[in-house]
């Protein structure tokens, strides 16, 4: 995230905010060309980030503050949040001794109805099945939400630039659904943070081989984020199902989603 201010030379150095609670949520199993592997995203990624971090000299490492849950209840629908924090307990209470994986989804013409037993929770809430939900993914999702609040805090107080350095990450993270590995959308999150500290306009650049389904989905009718999505094209990559080039916001909302998306070998 980044800013206009300039008139704090001695800030100018980026800092980084990175939690040790990422490792709460180390999936073991992930479903991948019909086989259970290890995980990709897992907490092995965050200390490649780390070791390059240091070896340039940005060695300005520092824990995150508390997570402030009142902008992330103006991300995500209230149900969603209720599920995410007591997913694991339900899932146990059921007897599984296994992690949490989709198993069924309420697709083409199917009620849209929220079921009572967890294992239709997890399918209406999930939008894929590669996530797993786990002891740890919750409090860890906190942690990598309490983060960017840090960085945000760090640029709202004038700083040019910081880096959040968020495990789970967010972008997939939908208002009512996880997957992809997300399950709080941080980068939402922060964008809403400064318009409740009076930013007239937010824009957020999303540069990934997928689509940013879920920053897309919260921002969709809203003329205050401007969302530009840099990504695979949806015929060739996940999500599949978001992230053309004709989705460019709806109402309100009309011309502040742009999406880039890119063909094979681009």
């Amino acid at each position: 995230m980044v800013s206009d201010a300039r008139n704090h030379p001695a800030r100018d150095a980026m800092k980084t905010i990175y939690s040790e609670d990422h490792r709460l949520h180390f999936p073991q199993a992930e479903l991948f060309g019909g086989e259970f592997v290890t995980p990709f995203e897992r907490p092995s990624r965050v200390e490649y980030v780390l070791a390059r971090l240091r070896a340039v000299g940005m060695s300005d490492i520092t824990a995150p503050g508390a997570v402030d849950m009142a902008p992330v209840r103006k991300i995500h629908e209230a149900g969603y949040l209720e599920f995410l924090e007591t997913a694991w307990a339900a899932w146990m209470d059921m007897g599984h001794r296994g992690e949490i994986l989709p198993t069924c989804f309420p697709a083409r013409r199917m009620q849209q109805r929220i079921p009572v037993d967890i294992e239709g929770k997890v399918g209406y809430y999930a939008l894929a099945i590669e996530t797993a939900i786990t002891s740890g993914t919750w409090a860890a999702a906190l942690s990598s939400c309490a983060t960017v609040q840090s960085a945000q805090a760090l640029v709202a107080d004038g700083a040019r630039s910081a880096f959040a350095l968020c495990r789970p990450p967010g972008h997939h993270a939908a208002i009512d659904m996880y997957g992809g590995y997300c399950f709080i959308n941080n980068a939402a999150v922060a964008a809403r943070m400064f318009l409740d500290q009076g930013a007239k306009r937010v824009a957020i650049l999303d540069v990934d081989f997928h689509h940013g389904n879920g920053t897309q989905d919260i921002f969709y009718g809203r003329d205050d984020v401007l969302f530009c999505s840099m990504h695979g094209r949806p015929e060739d990559a996940f999500p599949h199902f978001l992230g053309y080039a004709d989705e460019t916001g709806q109402g309100a909302g009309e011309g502040y989603n742009v999406n880039y998306p890119m063909a094979r070998g681009t």
